[in-house]
């Protein structure tokens, strides 16, 4: 009753809602809104001049401009409903070069069912996320694979690189094996980032029973592990983003459905209106990258400090280094952007070896820093301002 006294009744807020996304497209004709609705029966009787709320897609010009400069990653989820009426929420988020979460969709639908994810991917993959060679990060729904098996090629290779989130991969696992003592090697397993360090967990694996590494190898191992991923996950192996905001809309999510929709679009409002700030103070003070990279780089530059480079091939930037005392050797591609090590080419971001070449041959580090990771493209992220909508 105090939910209803404050934010207005259930039947109502269904009414209200396309009134206030109406509003809003008008205010920014470049959002995006698609609705999907169904005929209205009273008993077996159909109603012929109402309609119900099936499904609605939506999306903020703010999100889709921002998503342009974000790493080329997409993590999506589903989170249920709590009010009166049931459903799904399901949204799709992205990160910035300084490891911040960016929601881009929304959508509310009935459930996670195979035609509610289509229209979910099908309408995330023609209005925000419209380059190629982006990665969807995502649990291991059937109607997420059964989706993009009907996508006609937008979530597949070269043009998408489905991946699973290795911790739903341990809960399957669990749930399969009943073995809580091999959950963190299935885990390691995955974030291994090496073919090397891959096969040695892998086999350790195998050593408690083949029925393990048989059920492991069910799974494409482009799909869950960081040696063989191409580097299409950016070093992200969970859906932890999106879960994050699915807790940051939890008190949202028993609201009435307007309710609900005006929230996403205040709480991301304020995000963008937070982390723009934050962008221009870092700026303002000279720092060219973001935080996360100077912290990693400071200690990947100390770090080189004890590897030598005993051979190399300038020309083409080809280098040979040897960790000392250890004596473990690695070669690094600098024109590949790849070092043996599979850090540099995960992060995009020089990894020790990388900062011993450079300072050996006297070359400039900041060259090897991809984009994404330059304040002035995490500026860009947040450079598009919401509307106000009152008035």
């Amino acid at each position: 009753m105090v939910v209803e006294k404050i934010f207005g009744g259930w039947e109502a807020s269904y009414e209200a809602l396309p009134i206030w996304m109406e509003a809003m497209c008008h205010k920014e004709p470049s959002a995006v809104v698609h609705f999907e609705t169904m005929p209205s029966y009273q008993g077996d009787d159909l109603v012929g001049d109402i309609r119900v709320l099936h499904r609605v897609f939506w999306s903020y010009y703010p999100c889709i401009r921002a998503f342009r400069h974000c790493k080329p990653i997409v993590q999506v989820d589903g989170t249920h409903l709590y009010g009166k009426y049931k459903g799904c929420l399901l949204v799709a988020v992205s990160q910035d070069g300084n490891n911040n979460i960016v929601p881009i969709v929304f959508a509310i639908v009935e459930g996670e069912t195979s035609d509610a994810w289509h229209f979910f991917l099908s309408n995330l993959r023609q209005h925000v996320v419209t380059r190629d060679g982006v990665g969807l990060i995502s649990d291991r729904h059937e109607s997420i694979n059964a989706t993009l098996e009907r996508s006609n090629g937008a979530w597949s290779p070269p043009r998408a690189f489905h991946m699973f989130c290795i911790r739903h991969i341990e809960s399957n696992f669990l749930r399969k094996f009943k073995a809580p003592y091999l959950q963190k090697l299935v885990v390691n397993i995955g974030y291994s980032r090496t073919v090397q360090e891959y096969e040695v967990r892998y086999q350790r694996l195998r050593e408690h029973g083949e029925a393990y590494t048989n059920w492991l190898n069910r799974i494409s191992h482009e799909q869950y592990a960081l040696a063989f991923d191409g580097g299409y996950r950016w070093g992200h192996m969970t859906t932890n983003l999106v879960e994050c905001i699915n807790s940051v809309l939890k008190g949202a999510r028993n609201l009435p459905i307007t309710a609900l929709v005006k929230a996403t679009f205040y709480r991301v409002n304020e995000l963008f209106t937070r982390k723009r700030a934050e962008a221009e103070a870092r700026i303002n003070a000279g720092h060219m990258f973001s935080d996360i990279v100077t912290s990693k780089l400071h200690a990947n530059q100390l770090a080189s400090g004890n590897i030598q480079v005993s051979c190399f091939d300038r020309q083409n930037e080809v280098f040979e280094v040897r960790e000392m005392p250890s004596g473990l050797e690695f070669v690094v591609d600098l024109r590949g952007l790849r070092c043996d090590c599979g850090e540099f080419q995960v992060d995009r971001i020089p990894c020790r070896h990388v900062f011993a070449c450079c300072a050996n041959q006297r070359l400039d580090w900041q060259l090897y820093v991809h984009d994404v990771y330059k304040m002035d493209q995490v500026r860009r992220v947040y450079r598009a301002r919401f509307r106000p909508l009152d008035g």
